[in-house]
């Protein structure tokens, strides 16, 4: 198949491809890919899409697992009776069919035997407009509130009394006043030749992880441990909603770090996502217009060695927590960012979701025309982007870890959802409607027994999906359950 020029062609790539790929541009060392045991991988189709999610989610968590390994052996190296000038890296393994189903983790658990509710609203998806297509996003009510607001409905209003309204509006100009002018989450359905056409789509990078130091400093070697989990002992602290940056933190506490979730009093719970995206992370509540509150997340941050957001590019800096700021009152920090569209751009500081990335990239028309049904727009079968994100993500913070062990300093973390989609792009698509014969993994029943795991919490007993990835001689997954958010005290273990 043809790649556009805005493209880097990775037509050819493997599972192990993209790991050597994107291990090599974040300068980590070339001997620990030895380590690395991929297995199942296939070049066939491995879900029903014409995109190779396969290559993706296999690579991806081999990346977060790689990176905790070869901090997990940096700790000996470092240590003053260490003679080895190359420690040993603990190998890793990830299987690609668990990988596939870690990647629909959220709608794969269920507590006490009891179905999932949607974490859909119900006016959102995609629209005719006089022009063409827009997708509307509505899993958060003030979005879905303020969406019927612009288009002059009550807060009774239906989908259809919706539909009616967009089919007078043309795409661009409903995008436009909802996503830019508003705060909304509105995008066009656009082609891929409407995509590159965009300022904002040569603005993203090759590279979907953007790693560099932010100021230096001394090297900080990681805390010495007895634990057989590779991260234990490093500091998260988390302020994140919905899926990608979440997948990050939760890929992290499976390797042992600890993770504190701080999410706002003042914006809706999600409990469908919550509960698999808060395994292994304790919670509190702050709010950050709350001067106590404020200066107790600035004491944790102080004292952190990671900081995730995933809140709109500059939202934070607005209260006194850009990266600059926090490098001050913590010289050693690592700030890891998840936005919509990457840190640089005229869309860098917009709002988006996994969703809506797939819809005015080109995606949903690409993978439509492969279907061949008709339709004037098709979504992936799995939320890909915000996971492959949310595992690139840990990929980065435990590199820039690794870095700061050996050269010292702050580090800043970039991803972005469209950043992994133009990696996922680069791969090429298969031809026709063959990439949809993949086996769609659809509900827990269809997982096998040993994917999955079952815990007590105070919900209930979950049944879940286990943390792919395995490292070899050292403990992998999650030992805090989910809770109420909130639940815990705003201290470090």
């Amino acid at each position: 198949m043809t790649i556009s020029s805005n493209l880097v062609n990775r037509t050819s790539f493997s599972a192990a491809d993209i790991v050597k790929d994107i291990w090599t541009s974040l300068h980590l060392p070339p001997h620990a890919l030895s380590s690395l045991s991929l297995p199942g991988h296939q070049t066939a189709p491995a879900t029903p899409s014409s995109f190779k999610i396969g290559h993706l989610a296999q690579s991806s968590i081999a990346l977060s697992a790689l990176t905790a390994s070869l901090v997990h052996s940096g700790r000996s190296s470092s240590s003053p009776t260490s003679t080895s000038p190359v420690s040993p890296i603990p190998r890793v393994s990830v299987p690609l069919d668990h990988a596939l189903i870690e990647f629909k983790s959220e709608h794969l658990y269920n507590i006490d035997n009891q179905p999932l509710e949607s974490v859909w609203g119900t006016i959102g998806g995609l629209h005719k407009t006089a022009d063409g297509y827009v997708r509307i996003h509505d899993n958060f009510p003030n979005h879905a509130l303020g969406t019927l607001q612009l288009l002059g409905l009550p807060p009774t209003a239906n989908r259809q009394d919706v539909a009616a309204k967009v089919a007078q509006w043309k795409s661009i100009d409903l995008e436009t006043e909802g996503t830019e002018k508003g705060k909304l989450a509105i995008y066009a359905l656009r082609s891929y030749a409407e995509w590159d056409a965009h300022p904002q789509a040569s603005a993203i990078d090759d590279n979907p992880i953007l790693i560099k130091q932010l100021a230096p400093g001394p090297p900080k070697t990681l805390p010495e441990t007895s634990s057989s989990r590779c991260l234990q002992g490093i500091r998260v602290l988390e302020m994140s909603r919905v899926i990608a940056a979440p997948v990050a933190g939760k890929t992290l506490a499976a390797h042992g770090a600890d993770v504190l979730w701080v999410t706002s009093p003042n914006l809706p719970n999600q409990p469908v996502l919550d509960r698999d995206l808060g395994r292994g992370k304790r919670t509190i509540r702050l709010d950050i217009h709350n001067p106590d509150d404020k200066q107790r997340l600035l004491e944790l941050l102080r004292s952190c060695d990671v900081f995730i957001q995933g809140y709109r590019p500059g939202s934070l800096a607005a209260y006194g927590l850009s990266q600059e700021e926090l490098q001050k009152a913590n010289p050693d920090i690592i700030c890891a960012n998840l936005s919509a569209f990457g840190p640089t751009g005229p869309w860098s500081q917009r709002r988006g979701f996994d969703s809506l990335v797939q819809t005015c990239s080109g995606m949903n028309d690409s993978e439509a025309a492969h279907f061949g049904a008709g339709e004037p727009a098709r979504a992936m079968p799995c939320q890909a982007l915000d996971h492959a994100a949310g595992y690139l993500l840990a990929t980065g913070i435990t590199a820039a870890l690794h870095r700061r062990a050996q050269i010292g300093g702050s580090w800043v973390v970039d991803v972005s959802l469209a950043g992994v989609m133009k990696y996922l792009r680069s791969l090429g698509q298969y031809p026709g409607k063959t990439g949809f014969e993949g086996r769609d993994v659809e509900a827990q029943a269809d997982v096998p027994a040993d994917y999955l795991e079952t815990r007590e919490t105070v919900f209930g007993s979950m049944r879940a999906v286990k943390h792919s990835a395995s490292v070899e001689g050292c403990e992998v997954g999650w030992e805090e359950m989910p809770k109420p958010l909130g639940s815990d005290e705003a201290r470090w273990l």
